[in-house]
């Protein structure tokens, strides 16, 4: 009756160590992915876009080495699309902070819904590059990097979806909103500060003129 037992044994292990051996390759090609984005972003804060560009690179071809696996629910895995969010984050800055048109989901091809908490996350990392334009002073660049922000999360909220959907995008739109309000915040300081300044250096040109003239 149970003859067959060890041979069915058998070929159940054969499938889950494949599908192991999968997994762990997944694994690598998905810190390997996180680390060529991480890298990225990272390089376009120093403004190295030719270093910047090599990287996305490097992510996009780990990324089609992900896209590979036989194995479907491996890919749908979090791990995995975490990395592929990553991906798209490090792509969506890169666009914005060179002025072109947005990567869409096909261009990526990644999953709406990662594509989505990509775009979020993204708009949340704008923050950091806004606030290294402020620290030199007040910008058209800065300005229009705020309104990027603020345009991803309107349409971000018309997201409402259960999680289980769009892969918890509602708690990262949350999070822009935190983030904008903050940056919004800091550009309306620096906008003051700079018209602070520039008040007192006519004053002090005035002052000096009056000395000079008497």
């Amino acid at each position: 009756m149970l003859d067959n037992l060890e041979s069915i044994s058998e070929s159940i292990r054969a499938v889950l160590d494949a599908k192991n051996t999968a997994r762990e390759t997944l694994l690598g090609l998905a810190r390997t992915l996180t680390r060529h984005c991480a890298n990225a972003i990272r390089a376009m804060h120093r403004q190295e876009w030719q270093a910047a560009s090599q990287l996305l690179a490097l992510a996009s071809t780990a990324a089609d080495q992900m896209r590979n696996t036989a194995y479907l629910d491996l890919y749908f895995a979090g791990y995995t699309q975490d990395a592929l969010k990553e991906y798209v984050e490090a792509a969506v800055v890169f666009a914005l902070v060179r002025g072109e048109l947005l990567p869409t989901p096909a261009d990526l091809r990644v999953e709406e819904a990662t594509y989505l908490n990509g775009l979020a996350e993204a708009a949340s990392e704008l923050r950091r590059y806004i606030l290294d334009i402020l620290r030199y002073t007040h910008s058209s660049q800065a300005e229009h990097l705020l309104g990027a922000m603020d345009a991803i999360y309107d349409v971000l909220v018309t997201f409402d979806f259960p999680d289980a959907i769009s892969g918890g995008l509602r708690h990262r739109t949350d999070n822009v909103r935190a983030v904008l309000e903050r940056t919004r915040g800091d550009m309306t300081t620096s906008v003051r500060q700079q018209q602070l300044q520039t008040a007192i250096d006519s004053l002090e040109a005035r002052l000096v003129a009056g000395g000079s003239a008497t």
